[in-house]
Parts: structure tokens; C-alpha cells; sequence
């Protein structure tokens, strides 16, 4: 090996033993500057760096061991500084969200306990309205319906939850999936809009949910009593 290919393997190493105290030492943690700054930050959670957005701290509560993957957006309000009329954003114990993912709430948005995430999920209560024609969409804001995510949900890889949408507790959303209103406790929805394929019924265990597949839009079903899991 050559002089010059040791010193380049040797200042990447440098440079990725920098990036890692670099990435420790921006972490938001309980008890810092930047985590006085929100309602709420308990002990033991934690933010990676870089987090490519934040604001409107004053309005959100992160819970107990709850951490958050870098190039994170996290905002309640709609604009820095402005008041929220809701509870902003409330996020549970033991929450993880993963890179890339975005929390956007104009007036509330509440995640559970335990609830987990794949990488780049977005959430938001907040929409654009179009009726006006001689303005920009992107200057026209509907009415914010408030999300809920009930506790020990998972939402996979690519998922959106949008304005309304009210997930129940242990739940899985399928990677890729749009989440556009209700999904009851204990069940598995995918698709776009995201629907109910499978659900856990006591005594039976998981069951799966059969439809027309031109039904991509049917009601949900009415539901059904729910058993502990690990029945089946």
C-alpha cells in the first residue's frame, strides 16, 4: 500500500471518528439549553443530530426514552413563535421515529406509548386548501384536523398519516401506506388509502380481512372484541 493510499485511508477514519463525537455531542438530551426550550422533554429522551428542523418547541412534549433519528422535521404552529389554539404536538414514552421522518402539527398531533416508525414517515394535521384559483395552493390553508396514533403502533417505511387521521392501539401500518381516517385497535392496513387487512379477534387470533379488491375505499368494519395478543 502506498504512502498516499494510507494517509486517505487514514484521514477517512479520522473523519468518520469526528462525525460520530460530532453526531453524540449535538444530540438534544434532557437537562440541555436546546431541550428547555420545549413544554416538556423527559428524562432519558433524545433527539440525534442533525435534526434539519425544529420549531414551536414551547408546544410539544417529548416523552421518557423516547428517541428520534437525525434529519428530523418536528414543528407545531404555523409559523415560529405564533400560538397554537390545540395541544400541539404530545409524543408517549418509548416513542422511536426514524431518520428522516417529519412531525408537522398546526394544532394537535398525539402519538402514544411505544409507538414505532420506520425510516422517513411523515404526520400531519395540517393540509392546503384550492378553492381560490387566482392563488398559489401553497398559499391557501385548509382547517387543521387533529391525528392520533395509539399507543404501540408501528408505521412503516415511507408511510403518511394525514389531516384526521385517528390510528388505534397496536397498529400496524404497511411501509409506503397513506393513512387518510380511522383504523380500529389491533389491526394491519396497507394501501393507498391504507385498509384493513388483517385483524386480531379473541378466541381466533389474527384474522384476515377479505374484500373486493376494486373496494379500495369500503368502510371499515364495525368493531369486533379484542382479545390479549399472543392468543392465536
Amino acid at each position: 500500500m502506498s504512502v498516499s493510499q494510507r494517509v486517505r485511508l487514514g484521514a477517512g477514519e479520522a473523519i468518520r471518528r469526528g462525525w460520530e463525537q460530532l453526531e453524540e455531542l449535538g444530540a438534544i438530551r434532557a437537562g440541555s439549553a436546546r431541550a428547555r426550550r420545549f413544554r416538556s422533554f423527559e428524562e432519558g429522551a433524545v433527539i440525534r443530530f442533525p435534526a434539519t428542523a425544529l420549531y414551536g418547541e414551547e408546544h410539544i412534549d417529548i416523552g421518557a426514552y423516547s428517541l428520534f433519528g437525525p434529519q428530523l422535521t418536528l414543528s407545531a404552529g404555523w409559523l415560529p413563535g405564533a400560538p397554537v389554539t390545540g395541544v400541539g404536538v404530545r409524543i408517549g414514552s418509548g416513542v422511536l421515529v426514524g431518520r428522516g421522518s417529519g412531525i408537522v402539527a398546526h394544532e394537535s398531533v398525539e402519538i402514544g406509548d411505544g409507538v414505532f416508525t420506520g425510516h422517513h414517515v411523515y404526520i400531519t394535521d395540517a393540509n392546503h386548501g384550492y378553492a381560490d384559483p387566482t392563488l398559489p395552493i401553497g398559499q391557501q390553508h385548509a382547517a387543521p384536523r387533529p391525528v392520533r396514533i395509539g399507543a404501540g403502533s408501528w408505521l412503516g417505511h415511507g408511510s403518511i398519516v394525514l389531516p384526521g387521521s385517528d390510528i388505534g392501539q397496536h397498529v400496524v401500518v404497511g411501509a409506503g401506506s397513506v393513512v387518510t381516517g380511522a383504523l380500529p385497535d389491533y389491526c394491519v392496513a396497507v394501501g393507498n388509502p391504507a385498509r384493513v387487512v388483517r385483524r386480531h379477534v379473541a378466541g381466533e387470533g389474527w384474522v384476515r380481512i377479505d374484500r373486493d379488491p376494486s373496494e379500495s375505499s369500503a368502510p371499515l368494519l364495525p368493531p369486533t372484541a379484542i382479545g390479549v395478543l399472543g392468543d392465536d
